[in-house]
C-alpha cells in the first residue's frame, strides 16, 4: 500500500486476476480463492561439518551375542521414536483441540467469508482526509474500524474486505473522496453465501464547486467506480425488499378520523363521547357547570343515557365546580369511577378518561389545584383501546391553567398504534428502520415514510409504524382491481451515501432545487471481472448536473450475462435507492443485466434507465419505482419551467415546446423493446410509470455505433404482471422516439427530445418484409393515473389479463384488448390533500372523492384513437356521469384531428349496472372544446355483437355525422350518438399546395347535411389530407371554400374487394382533367398498374360503365363525378389491398380567370344530385337476450396472479331501507347469489382452500338453533359472511359469536339497524385476518352493497397440500429468459 504519508505494507485478500481474457468461466464470487502461502522464514544455516574422519578398521566377524545387541538397541530406539511420535501427536491434538474450543462459534473459518480469509491482516487506517491510499499488488486488507480517507485506489492483485462477525457488531464507517477499483482489484463487503451481518457504511464526500479536486478521468469526483477487471462484490443481509398491503390503513389511521380539539376559556365541564367499537366521536359538547345547575343536572341525564362501554373524556375549563350539583357527581363517580370529581375545587384542572359501567379500573383521571392563575402543568388523562377491527388508538383528555390562561383539550388518534399488514413474511424488518408506502391515489406525492416501532404483538407478517398516515392507503382489491400499496424496506445494513450539504448552493440547477444534489455515485465500467450487488442502501447518490454520474450505472459493459462470458452474470438484488438526484439504476449500452426487487424511491429524473437505445435482454424483475421527479439532464427528464428555459442545446433561440418535446420523466425508461419487464410496479412519476420509446440510431455516448437499431420493428420482450398507479400523465405508454439528430436551423430542437415520428410495429427479425409478431402485454393492472392508464401507439400489439402520418406505419397492423376489466370510480374515493388539487362528487355512489384533472374532466375507460382496435370477452364497471362531468365506458380522444376507422371492433362487453354511460361522443364544452376536429365527427366504432348497442353488427357513430346515417338508424341521444347497419370505409382526400382549404362534403341523400374538415396537417404545410368515413354504394360531393386544389388524390382505405363510393369533385366550369389510378407499394414506395381514365357524357352513362375507369365532368354544376371503387382483395387488418394502396390521382388545369374561383357547387349540385334516403343494409333487431359469455371470466385481477380471491359481495337491509321499496338483500360468492328474502339473519359459509360454498342457512331470530349453528356448525377453515334483514329478535345477541370468527372484540350492536360481516374461523379457533370486518350502521344511515374480494388458501388457514401447486407464472418467464 502506497499512501501520501511514507511507505507502508500489509498482506491483503486477493480477488481472482481475471483482466480481459483472464476470467476464470468457473469463478464463484464471494467465495474465497485460495491465497498461495507467503515462503517460510528462512532458517539460520547450520553450522559447518567437521572433516569426515574414516573409523577404524575392524575385523568382520560375525559375532551372535552382538548382533543381538545391536537389535536390543535398535527395538529401544524405535520404541523411544514412537513414544516421541505419540507424545508429537498428542501435543498437536492437544493444540488443535485447545484452539478449536478457544474458538467461539463466530470464528469458525468459513470458505465462503470473504472477512474471514487466513491471509487478510488487520487495516486500522485512522481519520485523515489528506491521506491519499493506494492498495498494491499482493496488498490484503480486512477493515476492521472505521476510517477516514482522501481516497482509496486498489490496484491489480489488492483487495480490501469488511470485517464482520456472527453477532455482527462490526460496525464500520468510511468516509473518502472516492474509491476506485482497478483491473484485478477487489471490493467486499460479505458475499452471496456469507451475508454481511454487521452495519458498513461508506460516505462519499465533496462538493461540486472544490475546484482543487482533481476529477478522475472516467469518474467524475464523489465515486465508488469498478474499472475493467475490477471487482466489487456487496452483499447485505437477506430483507423483504418490498411487499404489498393486505388491509386499507385509512388516513389517520382511523377509518372515521381522528380528533383534537384545543381551546381556551372553555369554561365547564367540556365532554367527549368516543364509540368504543370505531374510535368515532359521538358527542362534542360543553356543559357550563360553573353558571347552569340546568347544564349540570344535563351532563348526568346524559352521561345515565350512554350504553355500557363507552368511552368517555370529560376535562374541565376555567371554573366548573359552582354549579356542579351532588347528583352528578355522583353519577360521575358511579358510571365512570372518578375518585376527584367530589372534591374539586374552584379552577382546579381536572381531566379523566373513563368507560361507561367499567368502575374505578377503566378510569384514568389526574388533577391540578388552581393557585395564581397556574395549575404548574396539565392535569392529563390518556387511555388505550382498540377497535372491533383490532385498530389501536388513544383517548387523551387534559386541563391547564397556564400564565392566566385556562387550557382544554381532547385528542383521539392512532399516534404511533396504527399496524400495517403485509402480504409477505417481514420478520426481517427491525425496529428503527425506515419504510415507504407507496400513494395509491392520483398524486404520487401521497407516498409516505415512517418509522417502525417496536411490536411485540405483531405477527411476521405486520409491522408498526410511528405517527400515524397523512393519507389513505388502499390494502385491497376494490372493484376487481388490486390496488394494494406498495410498501418497501429503505433501510439496508449497507449504504452507500453521498454526504450532503444542507442546502443548494453554486451551478447545481439552484432554480430548480432547493437542496443539494452532488451526490456520490457508483460506476461500473466494461468487461469487469465480477459484480453482484444485492441488498445494499444507495442514498443521496447521483449528480444532477452532470451526466453518467447516476447512484448505480453500468457504463456501456456489453454483455454482463453468459453471452458475454459470465458464468455467474451481473446482478443487481433487492437494493434500496432512496432520495437520489440523478435516476435509480443506469443500463447503459449494457445487455443481459438481471435487476430484481429493487426500490427505487423520490428521484430526479429518469429512474430505471435504459440510455442510448441499444440495450437489450435485461430482465427488470419485480423492482418498484415511485415518486419519480423531474429532471434537468435531458429534454425528456424535464417539466415545463426546465424545457422552456434550458435552451442551451436548442438553435438559436427556439423554444422548445413541452408537450412535444419535454415531459416524459418516467419510471422505467425502457429505450429499446428487446428488453423483459415480469412483476414490477411503477408507483408515482410526474409523467408515465412505464414507457417504451424507441431510438432509430444508437444515442449519447453510444452515437455512431450502430446506424439503424430497427427499434420500432424489433419484437417485444416478456411483459407480465406489472402495475402502473398514481402517475401523471400515463401508466404505460408505447409511443414516440427520441430525435437522434443534433439541433440545425431545418430541425432546431435539442438532440435526444421527444418525437411524435415513431410507431412500433414489431416483425420477425425486425425485418418488415416478414410476418409481424405482436407484442403482448400480459397482465397489466392500471389505475388512479391522472390522464390515461395505458397509451399505445402502433401494432400488434395485444393486451389481455388486465384492469385499467397520412397512413399508419405498418400496413395491416392492430391492437387488441381482450379478458380485461374497466373500472371508472372505484371505492378507492382517495384522500384530499398531497397535491390533489381537486375533490368533488362521485357518479356511482355521490361521496367525496379525488378527481383526475378536475372536475369537468372527462373519465374514459376504452378510449378509441386511430385503429383498427379491437377489444372483446371485457367487463366494464362503475362509469356514471355527474352534473359536472361525462363518465364514460367507451369514449375517444379529447379534440382529436386524426383518423379513426371502422373497423375498431367492439365485441363481448359485459357492463356492471353501475355503468350508465356506455359511450360518449362528446359535446361542446370543457375539454372538448367545440368538438369540431375532423377526428371528433367521424368518431365510429363497429358493434360486432350488440354487446354495447343492443343491435349486432351495427356501428355507431356521432350523432350529426350524416354521411353514415339513414333512415332506419337509432339515435342514442344520451350518448350523443347513432346506430346504423350497413358497410362503412374511408378515403383519404390529399391535396398539394391548397393547405388552407376547408373540404365540405355531403351525401345526396342529405345534401343540406354537410360535414365540413379543416384538415389533420397545419395550414402551411405543403399539402393537407381530409379522412372521412363514408357509406359504401353511396354518392357523395366535395366542395371547397377556396379555389379548388390543382392535385388531389383519392385513397380508398379499408374497402373490401368491389366496395365503392360515387364521389363528385367541385371544380370550375372550364377545367381540363388528366386522371389517373395506380397502386402505391409501401415495402418499395413505387406505384405500379398506372391506368388513364377516359370521359364519358352523362353520370347515367357513367353508372353503367362503374366497373370501367371512367368520369363525367359535369360543366353545368361544376361536378368531376368518379368512382372509388376497390379492384383488389384486402387481407385481415390492412387498409390497402393485398395489391397496395389503391389510389385515384386527379391533375385539374384550371384556366387562369378562374384559378381564384371559390369551389362551391352545392347550390349546382342539388336538388339536381339529390336522391331519397335509404339503407342498403337493413337495421337488425335489438338483442331480447342477456350475453351470458360476454365480459372478462376473471372476478379479480391481482398483482400476484398465481393466487386465486374469491369474490364475495354482502347486502344487508334495515328497516328503513325496506320501507322506501328497497327489497334486495343477499350475500354472492362468485356471482352465485343467496337471497335473504325476510326479516332475519342469513349466513354463508365457504371452504377458505377450495372456494366452494359449503352452507346458507337463513334464520329468523337468534334461536337456539341459530346459537347451535355458531358453536357447531361452522367447519374449520371457513369463511363466513353474514348478512341481516330488518330487525329480528335478539339483533345485538350475535355480538357474542363475532369474536370468534375474527373480530377483535365482542362489539356493541345495540341500536344497530343492518350488520354486514366477512369473518374466519382457522383450523385452531379464532384466527383474525386481514380482510375480516363488521360493518353496521344506525339510524338513516345504510350500509349498501359491501363487497370483499378474499384470498383462498394462504399459508395461515392451514389448508391440506395439493396435488398441483399453482405455476407461478413470474418465475417460470424468468427461468425461461435468464
Amino acid at each position: 500500500m502506497q499512501v501520501n504519508d511514507g511507505p507502508s505494507s500489509h498482506p491483503i485478500f486477493v480477488a481472482p486476476v481475471n483482466g480481459n481474457a483472464q476470467r476464470s468461466s468457473g469463478y464463484v464470487p464471494g467465495r474465497i480463492v485460495p491465497v498461495r502461502s507467503p515462503p517460510p522464514a528462512k532458517a539460520p544455516p547450520p553450522p559447518p561439518l567437521k572433516p569426515p574422519v574414516p573409523p577404524p578398521a575392524r575385523p568382520s566377524v560375525f559375532n551372535l551375542s552382538e548382533d543381538g545387541n545391536r537389535r536390543e538397541q535398535a527395538q529401544n530406539q524405535q520404541r523411544k521414536n514412537t513414544y516421541i511420535c505419540v507424545g508429537i501427536f498428542f501435543g498437536i491434538f492437544l493444540l488443535i483441540l485447545i484452539l478449536v474450543l478457544s474458538l467461539t462459534s463466530k470464528d469458525v473459518l468459513d470458505e465462503n467469508c470473504p472477512h474471514q480469509n487466513p491471509a487478510l491482516r488487520s487495516w486500522k487506517p485512522g481519520h485523515d482526509l489528506k491521506k491519499v491510499v493506494v492498495i498494491h499488488s499482493g496488498e490484503h486488507y480486512r477493515l476492521d474500524s472505521s476510517a477516514t480517507l482522501y481516497s482509496i485506489t486498489i490496484q491489480a492483485g489488492g483487495s480490501v474486505v469488511f470485517a464482520d462477525d456472527k453477532k455482527g457488531s462490526k460496525n464500520i464507517t468510511l468516509r473518502t473522496r472516492h474509491i476506485l477499483i482497478e483491473d484485478g482489484g477487489a471490493l467486499h463487503i460479505g458475499a452471496p453465501k456469507c451475508r454481511y451481518r454487521s452495519l458498513a457504511t461508506i460516505t462519499l464526500v465533496g462538493r461540486s464547486d472544490e475546484t482543487a479536486v482533481t476529477e478522475v478521468p472516467g469518474m467524475g469526483r464523489k465515486f465508488l467506480g469498478v474499472n475493467s477487471g475490477g471487482t466489487l462484490e456487496l452483499h447485505g443481509s437477506e430483507r423483504m425488499s418490498w411487499t404489498f398491503l393486505t388491509r386499507t390503513v385509512p388516513a389517520s389511521g382511523l377509518a372515521t378520523g381522528d380528533h383534537a380539539f384545543q381551546k381556551n376559556f372553555s369554561r365547564g365541564i367540556n365532554l367527549r363521547v368516543v364509540d368504543q367499537d370505531t374510535a368515532e366521536v359521538l358527542v362534542n359538547e360543553r356543559f357550563d357547570t360553573h353558571e347552569s345547575q340546568d347544564d349540570s343536572k344535563r351532563l348526568g341525564e346524559l352521561l345515565k343515557a350512554l350504553p355500557a362501554g363507552r368511552i368517555v373524556a370529560l376535562a374541565t375549563g376555567d371554573s366548573a365546580v359552582k354549579n356542579l350539583v351532588f347528583e352528578t357527581k355522583q353519577t360521575i363517580h358511579d358510571l365512570l369511577g372518578s375518585n376527584y370529581i367530589s372534591d374539586l375545587k374552584y379552577r382546579d384542572a381536572w381531566a379523566l378518561v373513563s368507560v361507561i359501567g367499567g368502575g374505578n379500573g377503566s378510569c384514568t383521571e389526574d388533577v391540578r389545584e388552581h393557585e395564581n392563575h397556574d395549575t404548574g402543568g396539565k392535569a392529563l388523562a390518556r387511555q388505550d383501546f382498540f377497535t372491533v377491527d383490532g385498530v389501536g388508538f388513544t383517548v387523551t383528555a387534559y386541563s391547564e391553567w397556564s400564565n392566566g390562561y385556562p387550557t382544554t383539550g381532547f385528542q383521539v388518534d392512532a399516534v404511533d398504534k396504527v399496524v400495517l399488514n403485509l402480504q409477505d413474511d417481514v420478520s426481517s424488518w427491525n425496529p428503527g428502520d425506515r419504510i415507504v408506502v407507496a400513494s395509491t391515489d392520483y398524486s404520487m406525492y401521497q407516498a409516505e415514510e415512517f418509522t417502525l416501532l417496536p411490536c411485540p404483538n405483531c405477527n411476521r407478517k405486520q409491522v408498526q409504524i410511528q405517527g400515524k398516515p397523512q393519507f389513505s392507503h388502499v390494502g385491497e382489491i376494490l372493484d376487481g382491481v388490486d390496488m394494494r400499496a406498495e410498501v418497501a424496506l429503505l433501510s439496508r445494513n449497507i449504504l452507500i451515501h453521498g454526504e450532503m450539504e444542507n442546502s443548494c448552493y453554486g451551478g447545481n440547477w439552484c432554480q430548480y432545487f432547493s437542496y443539494d444534489t452532488f451526490g456520490g455515485h457508483i460506476k461500473i465500467l466494461g468487461n469487469f471481472t465480477s459484480v453482484h450487488l444485492s441488498h445494499i442502501e444507495l442514498k443521496h447518490m447521483g449528480q444532477q448536473r452532470e451526466k453518467g454520474r447516476y447512484p448505480l450505472n453500468f457504463h456501456r459493459c456489453g454483455d454482463v450475462d453468459q453471452s458475454g462470458g459470465y458464468s455467474n452474470p451481473a446482478y443487481v438484488d433487492s437494493l434500496s435507492i432512496h432520495h437520489s438526484f440523478s435516476r435509480c439504476v443506469t443500463v447503459h449500452a449494457t445487455n443481459g443485466l438481471l435487476v430484481k426487487d429493487t426500490v427505487g424511491y423520490d428521484t430526479l429524473g429518469h429512474c430505471f434507465f435504459l440510455k442510448d437505445g441499444i440495450e437489450q435482454r435485461n430482465i427488470f424483475f419485480h423492482n418498484l419505482g415511485l415518486l419519480t421527479r423531474p429532471g434537468t439532464i435531458l429534454p425528456t427528464d424535464r417539466n415545463d419551467s426546465m424545457c422552456t428555459e434550458i435552451t442551451d442545446r436548442v438553435y438559436k433561440g427556439y423554444i422548445p415546446i413541452p408537450a412535444n418535446e419535454c415531459k416524459a420523466v418516467s419510471s422505467f425508461w425502457i429505450a429499446h423493446p428487446n428488453n423483459h419487464l415480469i412483476s414490477n410496479s411503477a408507483a408515482g412519476s410526474q409523467d408515465a410509470g412505464i414507457w417504451y420509446v424507441f431510438h432509430n440510431s444508437s444515442t449519447g455516448d453510444s452515437h455512431g455505433m450502430i446506424s439503424e437499431t430497427k427499434a420500432e420493428l424489433t419484437p417485444l420482450g416478456t411483459f407480465f404482471n406489472n402495475r402502473v398507479h398514481s402517475n401523471f400523465k400515463a401508466g404505460l405508454f408505447i409511443d414516440r422516439k427520441v430525435k437522434s439528430t443534433n439541433a440545425t436551423a431545418a430541425d432546431p430542437r435539442e438532440y435526444l427530445c421527444l418525437d411524435n415520428s415513431a410507431r412500433f410495429r414489431p416483425h420477425e427479425s425486425s425485418d418488415p418484409s416478414r410476418p409481424r409478431v405482436a407484442a403482448i402485454i400480459d397482465t397489466l393492472i392500471s389505475f388512479k393515473n391522472n390522464d390515461l392508464g395505458a397509451w399505445i401507439r402502433g401494432g400488434d400489439i395485444i393486451i389481455r389479463n388486465s384492469g385499467d402520418g397520412s397512413y399508419p406505419k405498418d400496413e395491416g397492423s392492430s391492437q387488441e384488448v381482450s379478458q380485461s376489466l374497466f373500472i371508472g370510480e372505484s371505492r378507492n374515493r382517495g384522500t384530499n390533500g398531497g397535491q390533489n388539487k381537486y375533490w368533488g362528487i362521485g357518479g356511482v355512489d355521490g361521496k367525496m372523492r379525488t378527481l383526475p384533472r378536475n372536475k369537468t374532466f372527462p373519465i374514459r375507460g376504452f378510449q378509441i384513437n386511430d385503429g383498427p382496435v379491437r377489444i372483446f370477452d371485457s367487463t366494464f364497471r362503475a362509469f356514471s356521469p355527474t352534473a359536472d362531468r361525462f363518465t364514460m365506458a367507451v369514449g375517444f380522444s379529447l379534440k382529436n384531428i386524426w383518423q379513426l376507422t371502422p373497423r375498431n371492433n367492439l365485441s363481448a362487453l359485459a357492463f356492471h349496472p353501475s355503468v350508465t354511460l356506455r359511450a360518449f361522443f362528446g359535446r361542446p364544452g370543457d375539454w372538448f372544446e367545440q368538438n369540431d376536429l375532423d377526428g371528433d365527427k367521424n368518431s365510429i366504432f363497429h358493434d360486432l355483437d350488440g354487446s354495447i348497442s343492443g343491435y349486432a353488427d351495427t356501428y355507431v357513430a356521432r350523432a350529426d355525422n350524416f354521411l353514415i346515417r339513414h333512415p332506419q338508424c337509432v339515435d342514442m341521444p344520451q350518448w350523443n350518438g347513432v346506430v346504423c347497419s350497413g358497410k362503412y370505409s374511408q378515403v383519404y382526400i390529399q391535396t398539394q399546395a391548397a393547405s388552407n382549404l376547408s373540404l365540405s362534403i355531403s351525401r345526396d341523400e342529405y345534401p343540406d347535411k354537410p360535414m365540413v374538415l379543416r384538415g389533420i396537417r397545419t395550414k402551411t404545410s405543403p399539402s393537407q389530407q381530409y379522412q372521412p368515413v363514408l357509406m359504401m354504394g353511396k354518392s357523395y360531393t366535395m366542395h371547397w371554400n377556396g379555389p379548388a386544389p390543382r392535385e388531389t388524390v383519392l385513397s380508398l382505405i379499408n374497402f373490401d374487394q368491389d366496395d365503392w363510393a360515387l364521389l363528385g369533385l367541385c371544380y370550375p366550369n372550364e377545367t381540363v382533367f388528366q386522371i389517373t389510378s395506380d397502386i402505391y407499394n409501401k415495402q418499395n414506395n413505387g406505384f405500379e398498374g398506372i391506368e388513364d381514365y377516359g370521359p364519358v357524357t352523362s353520370i347515367a352513362d357513367l353508372e353503367k360503365r362503374q366497373q370501367e375507369r371512367k368520369y363525367f365532368f359535369d360543366k353545368s354544376a361544376g361536378l368531376l363525378w368518379l368512382y372509388a371503387r376497390a379492384r383488389h382483395r384486402r387481407d385481415g387488418n390492412s387498409y390497402c389491398s393485398s395489391a397496395g394502396c389503391e389510389r385515384v390521382k386527379i391533375i385539374a388545369t384550371i384556366r387562369a380567370n378562374q384559378k381564384t374561383e371559390t369551389c362551391n357547387c352545392t347550390a349546382n349540385a342539388y336538388p339536381k344530385y339529390s336522391k331519397p334516403a335509404s339503407n342498403i343494409v337493413p337495421m337488425p333487431k335489438p338483442n331480447t337476450e342477456p350475453c351470458g359469455a360476454c365480459g372478462a371470466s376473471q372476478f379479480a385481477f391481482s398483482s400476484d396472479p398465481w393466487n386465486s380471491y374469491l369474490q364475495t359481495q354482502i347486502k344487508s337491509l334495515s328497516v328503513k331501507e325496506e320501507q322506501d321499496n328497497d327489497t334486495q338483500a343477499y350475500i354472492t360468492v362468485n356471482a352465485q347469489r343467496f337471497d335473504l328474502s325476510q326479516s332475519g339473519f342469513l349466513l354463508v359459509t365457504v371452504d377458505a382452500c377450495s372456494g366452494k360454498v359449503t352452507k346458507n342457512s337463513m334464520f329468523s331470530s337468534l334461536d337456539t338453533k341459530m346459537e347451535q349453528f355458531f358453536k357447531t356448525g361452522i367447519m374449520k377453515r371457513s369463511i363466513v359472511l353474514l348478512a341481516t334483514r330488518g330487525q329480528p329478535a335478539s339483533f345485538a345477541g350475535v355480538a357474542q359469536y363475532l369474536e370468534s370468527l375474527g373480530s377483535a372484540k365482542t362489539p356493541d350492536l345495540q341500536n344497530k339497524v343492518a350488520i354486514a360481516f366477512f369473518g374466519f374461523l382457522g383450523q385452531g379457533g379464532p384466527s383474525p385476518q386481514p380482510w375480516s370486518t363488521l360493518l353496521t350502521c344506525q339510524g338513516a344511515k345504510i350500509l349498501g352493497l359491501q363487497e370483499r374480494f378474499i384470498p383462498l388458501s394462504l399459508e395461515e388457514y392451514s389448508c391440506p397440500p395439493k396435488k398441483d401447486s399453482p405455476t407461478r407464472m413470474d418465475l417460470e418467464l424468468l427461468k425461461k429468459i435468464s
